[in-house]
Formats: structure tokens, sequence, C-alpha cells
């Protein structure tokens, strides 16, 4: 149940619920979007932004959390573990359990390396797991991967790799096949053709989903696929440093145990990393609809051995994120309902932007809505715009809601808010690191040799924004094409002496730029506690 004080503005959007469902508000031109951005979305706070000193990327700007993460010390130094003594010797070794880290496993495991997948968590505890809204694809008649292309590439500000970018299309409607054949339950019709829909800044309907469960559904599959392969899971172990032969090429990585601090050597002819988002880094001060684990790990473990990055200082805002109540502050509340029919209202009533632009511009909108024209729902209870459930059913049927989101209805409705019913307070929740490590088409580092990167830890398969249900897919294209050549790879591959001499390396660097921080990184997970000890 909303407080008394919602009520006059929950009056005005139901008063102008028949109207606003009629009106279809213009697209921004692309000037438009241009100037709203640069005033109001949080890239372009440039005081939140600070340039590196060290590393491959020296001279760049990154979220100010993020620079203190990549020239932070090791946890470790070289002499803390004994590298001639392996716990693991495998041939490929995955570091995260969620999409991409499963896929590129189950990929190598295919291919017949000796694959071991190890994890902070437990396998399945990832972003992946908490995506909904779908996957995209073009398989429908009226569609193709060229439109799917300019629609991502245009999202993304023309600023996509275009290898990576056409991969990601051309593999789509395989992908999606490969996830059906492993038992993928997708939405579909009577005649068991898959339901595709709309999605932000989508010109085609092809957007797959699994009614709002689409990432629980996709990891439940996967997970079962690498249980069921015997593919080893190490879990509650992270890595912290990567391993190097002397020939400079990954070979490996220290892992230490989440519980004991113990620390564990896993020799690998090639390296996969696969380690999600960085949403727990709360960057500007956002609540993150991501999981608790997501704390740039995979950036960090790169950067240190001179991996390049990509795109590092763009994030993604998703536009609806949970305002109110508190205990789901910053959940994720999917594009898919607007897609439905949703459409975002200020205080007043008043549809102020098309319900699906894409998400920057969507939430750029939302934030000049509530701190510059003074029309969001602004109470010490919560800060943002409404969004219009009830129209869903206005527009598609009684039972519309239940039958294509009931994640979402389940969501609020244990806090006493029936979204069929009521509208949803939402605001802007930190979401999805555009930014990565630069890779090949083939999946491998630019600059670090057999060291391949899978998933949101990629930069530049979106460019500066993504469009939903393109971060699904590529876990599984990218995901797929890692293990893969990860596999082909490590045959042909023989190691040298193990080393860690880039720590010290690294060190000396910071020494020379004047950084006497004492902070280490990885994070590892964040801390909510106010003390500063421990991991």
């Amino acid at each position: 149940m909303y407080p008394e004080k919602f009520r006059k503005s929950i009056e005005a959007v139901e008063a102008a619920r028949e109207k606003n469902i009629a009106y279809e508000p213009a697209r921004m031109t692309a000037k438009e979007k241009e100037d709203l951005l640069a005033a109001f979305h949080p890239d372009y706070r440039k005081e939140e932004f600070t340039e590196l000193k060290i590393g491959p990327n020296k001279g760049e700007k990154v979220p100010h959390e993020l620079a203190a993460m990549l020239q932070a010390k090791s946890r470790i130094k070289a002499s803390d573990v004994d590298l001639t003594k392996p716990d693991y010797d495998v041939d490929v070794l995955v570091i995260g359990g969620g999409g991409a880290g499963s896929s590129a496993a189950i990929e190598a495991h295919e291919a017949g390396a000796n694959v071991m997948i190890v994890t902070k968590l437990r396998i399945g505890d990832a972003n992946t797991m908490m995506a909904e809204g779908g996957i995209q694809a073009a398989d429908k008649p009226n569609d193709s991967p060229a439109t799917h292309f300019v629609d991502a590439f245009g999202g993304g500000h023309f600023a996509a790799k275009r290898e990576l970018l056409s991969k990601l299309v051309c593999d789509a409607p395989e992908a999606i096949q490969w996830l059906n054949n492993l038992g993928v339950e997708f939405d579909k019709d009577e005649n068991g053709v898959m339901v595709t829909t709309h999605g932000g800044g989508t010109s085609r309907k092809r957007m797959h989903a699994a009614k709002d469960y689409s990432g629980a559904e996709i990891m439940r599959t996967l997970r079962d696929e690498v249980l069921n392969r015997g593919i080893p899971v190490v879990d509650f172990t992270a890595a912290i440093e990567l391993i190097l032969d002397d020939k400079g090429n990954a070979a490996g990585a220290v892992l230490m145990n989440m519980e004991t601090e113990a620390l564990l050597v896993a020799r690998a002819k090639t390296v996969v990393i696969a380690t999600g988002g960085a949403g727990r880094m709360h960057y500007q001060g956002f609540p993150t609809s991501n999981h608790y684990g997501a704390t740039a790990d995979g950036l960090v473990l790169g950067y240190r051995v001179g991996a390049k990055l990509l795109y590092a200082d763009t994030l993604q805002y998703h536009p609806t994120g949970a305002a109110y109540p508190a205990q789901i502050f910053g959940a994720l509340v999917t594009e898919k309902v607007r897609s439905l029919g949703a459409k975002l209202i200020n205080c007043d009533g008043e549809v102020f932007m098309h319900p699906l632009e894409t998400r920057d511009v969507s939430a750029a909108s939302i934030i000049r809505e509530c701190n510059a024209r003074g029309k969001g729902i602004d109470f010490e209870e919560a800060h943002g715009v409404w969004l219009d459930t009830p129209m869903i059913e206005k527009i598609g049927g009684e039972g519309t809601i239940e039958r294509r989101i009931p994640a979402m209805m389940r969501m609020f409705g244990k806090f006493g808010i029936d979204i069929r019913k009521e509208p949803i307070l939402i605001y802007p929740t930190l979401h999805y690191q555009n930014g990565g490590l630069d890779i090949n088409v083939n999946g491998m580092t630019t600059n670090v040799q057999n060291l391949f990167v899978a998933g949101e830890a990629v930069g530049g398969i979106h460019g500066r924004n993504r469009l939903m249900g393109n971060s699904l897919l590529d876990i599984i294209v990218f995901g797929r094409n890692a293990g893969q050549n990860a596999a082909a790879t490590y045959r042909n591959v023989e190691l040298g002496k193990l080393t860690l001499d880039h720590i010290a390396a690294f060190e000396a660097e910071r020494a020379a730029a004047g950084i006497d921080s004492d902070e280490v990184s990885p994070k590892l997970l964040p801390n909510y506690t106010g003390n500063t000890s421990g991991i």
C-alpha cells in the first residue's frame, strides 16, 4: 500500500489513464537526444570521473570508484604462493559461473578440453539470473541480422566494434536454437512458434522471452547442462590474480577460498574471464539491480596483467529501477513492462517521453523530469516517476500481467501493491557495465595471449549503450565463442615457467606515479557495514 501522501498524484495518473493510453508521444530527434544526454545522463558528469595514472589505459578517464580498484594494490605478493605446485591443472580455466562462463565451459567441454569453472559465489549467482525481459534474435520473416545490427549500432551511439556487433547479430538465431535445444522454455504460441515483442530501440519484434523470468530460465538450463556434463565447479572461491608464464601469456590464476582465505593455484593453458558486471561498485551513489558479487573483478584482473580496457567510462543506468518500497530499492523493473504498453508518467499524470526510447535516453529523461522540471514524486519515502502498469490490462485484457510479467506482479504484491490496479514508482538504477576488456572477434584480449573474455566483462560489443535483450544474447554468443576458441587454442600451447612478476612491476608503476593508497583489489564483495576490514 502506498502512503496517503502519494494519493493525489496517483489519482492524477488514474484520471489521465484513458487519454494517455491513446497518446503516442513523438520520438526525439538525434540532436534532442544528444543534448538531453549531455545535460542529464550520469556518464556526462565530468566531476564523477578521474584520469588513470598507470596501466594500459593511462590518461583515460573512468569512474572514481573503478579507478581506485584498477590502481589498487594486489591482495597478494608473489612469495605468498608456490607456483611450482598447482592445486589444479586444466586446459581451460573459466573464471565466473554465470551465463557467459557456463556457455564457455559447455563449449570447451564439447570440444574435448579439460575445463573447470571457478566462481566466488555459486554457479548461477550472476546478473544472468536476474535478467528478466528477454533475448534478441532476428529470426522472423520480417527481420534480419542486418536490421538488428543497425538498431544496435545506432543505439550504441555508433561506437561498437563492428566485427563484434556483426558476430553478435549474425550468430543470434543459432544461439536461440541452441538454448531451445538445451531445454529453455521460451514463450510460444499454440503452434509452437516463439512469441516475440519489441524492446527499447528495436525496429522489429525480436525479443524472445520466458515470461519475465528469461535470465533465470536460461541460467537454470545452462547450470543443469554444466552439472550434467560433470564439469568441475569450484564455488565460493575467487580469482584474485592472474598468472602469466615467462612468455607473458595467460597461464592460470591464484584463487582464494572466500571462507578461509586460503590461497590456491590453478594452472591453465587458456583462461576465460567471465566475471560479469560492476553494479555493486555503486558508481555515483546509485542503487543497483545487480547481484551481490558484481564488483568489476575481471576488469581489475585483466588490467593488472596489461589487458586494455575499452569504454570503461560508460555505464548503463536502467531507466526503471524500483523506487518504492525501500525493501526493493533499485531492483529491476523489466523493460518488458513498457513493451506491453505501460507508459512513464510524471506527478501530474502527464506522459513525458516515448516509452521505448533507448535506455540511456529514457534514464536521462526521467532524471530531467525529476531534477530539472520538478515533476517527479519527491517524498522522504521515495523519489521518481510513475510507470502506469494498469495500462497493460487495459490494452491487453484482464490477465495479461499475470500471464506475461508474473515476477513483477509478485515482487510488488509482497508489499501490498497490485500492479494490475496501481502504478509503480521507478527511478534509474545502475544496471550494466557497457565498457570492459578489449577483445578481438575470437574472444581473446587484444594484447594478452591466451586470455579470453566473455559477457559483461567485455567492452565494445554494444558501444556506449546497450539495447534490451542484447546482454542475454552476448553472454551466449560470446560465451560459446570464448569456450570454442579457448579449446582450439590450448592444443597448441606449451606453457612456460609460471610467474607473478607482474605484481611487483605494477607496484613499481604505482610508486612511480605517486599512488600511495592502501586499497587492495579486486574488491570481491561490497561492504555495507561501514567496517573497512575484511573482504
